[in-house]
C-alpha cells in the first residue's frame, strides 16, 4: 500500500508540474521562461535550429513560436536526459562550424538564415540533427502540457482545434463496428 501511495503521490506531482509548466508556456511571458537543462547560450542555438527546421512562413507560426525549445529543454531535463551529451556536443559543433564559416561570429544563432541553412546541410545526416529534428516536430505538435505546442499553435497549423475528447472519423473502416452498437 505504501508503494502505491508513493506512486500516486509521485504521479500527482508530475501532473501538477506539467500543468504548471504548461501554464508558463502559454502565458505572455513564456518567451523569457528560463530553461532547465540547456544554458541560455545553448537554448539560443537550439531555438535558432528549430526555427530553421520548422520556420514561420506567411504569417503562420513555426517551431519557435510554438515553443519547441521548451519541449526539448524539458525532455532533456527529464525523460530524454540520456541525449543531453548529444545535444551539448552537437551545439558546440554547430558553433565551431559557424565560427569557421564567418569571421567574428559568436556562434550558430548569430548567422543569417541562409548561412544557418548551409551549416545545417553539413550536419543533416548526424545523430544530433536527427534528434533535434524529431524533437522539434514532437515539440511543435505534442500536448502543451509536455512543454511545447504553445496555445495549441501546432494543432492549429494542422487544422485541429483542442477538444476535451476526439471522436474517430466515421467511414467504411468502422461501419461494421458502429452498426452493431
Amino acid at each position: 500500500m505504501a508503494a502505491g501511495a508513493a506512486w500516486a503521490a509521485a504521479d500527482l506531482f508530475d501532473v501538477e508540474d506539467a500543468l504548471a509548466f504548461a501554464s508558463q508556456q502559454t502565458s505572455a511571458k513564456s518567451v523569457a521562461t528560463p530553461t532547465r537543462a540547456l544554458t541560455p547560450a545553448q537554448a539560443e542555438v537550439v531555438s535558432a535550429l528549430t526555427s530553421r527546421i520548422l520556420p514561420a512562413v506567411d504569417g503562420r507560426p513555426g517551431a519557435a513560436q510554438a515553443g519547441a525549445l521548451y519541449f526539448i529543454d524539458r525532455a532533456l531535463a527529464t525523460f530524454n536526459a540520456a541525449q543531453r551529451p548529444l545535444y551539448t556536443q552537437g551545439i558546440a559543433d554547430l558553433n565551431r562550424r559557424a565560427q569557421a564559416r564567418v569571421t567574428r561570429v559568436t556562434g550558430f544563432a548569430a548567422l543569417t538564415s541562409g548561412q544557418q541553412d548551409e551549416v545545417i546541410r553539413e550536419i543533416e545526416a548526424t545523430p544530433f540533427f536527427q534528434a533535434v529534428r524529431l524533437d522539434t516536430i514532437v515539440g511543435t505538435f505534442a500536448l502543451p502540457s509536455w512543454g511545447g505546442n504553445r496555445d495549441y499553435m501546432g494543432w492549429h497549423l494542422l487544422g485541429l482545434e483542442h477538444q476535451m475528447a476526439f471522436q474517430a472519423p466515421f467511414g467504411y473502416y468502422d461501419a461494421d463496428a458502429n452498426r452493431r452498437n
